[in-house]
């Protein structure tokens, strides 16, 4: 099983994340946690995700996956 390359603490301080669209068969737009965003798409992918979300470091980094779940990453 794969960890976290970043410390959630440093997650948490860096982003909000938002999760928009169907996970299993219910309708979401939320913002989550770290451990939220692990129990949706587990951790090799947010690992992926946040590697993304790290190097642009714009206003916001949106990743959509296959599934029609989108992740957006806003820096605060």
């Amino acid at each position: 099983m794969e960890t976290l390359r970043y410390t959630t603490q440093e997650i948490n301080s860096t982003f909000k994340i938002k999760v928009n669209g169907r996970v299993e068969g219910r309708k979401l737009n939320i913002l989550v946690g770290v451990s939220g965003a692990v129990e949706l798409v587990g951790e090799a992918m947010l690992n992926k995700m946040l590697d993304r979300a790290f190097s642009s470091m714009g206003d916001v980094c949106v990743c959509k996956l296959r599934r029609g779940v989108k992740f957006s990453f806003y820096v605060h």
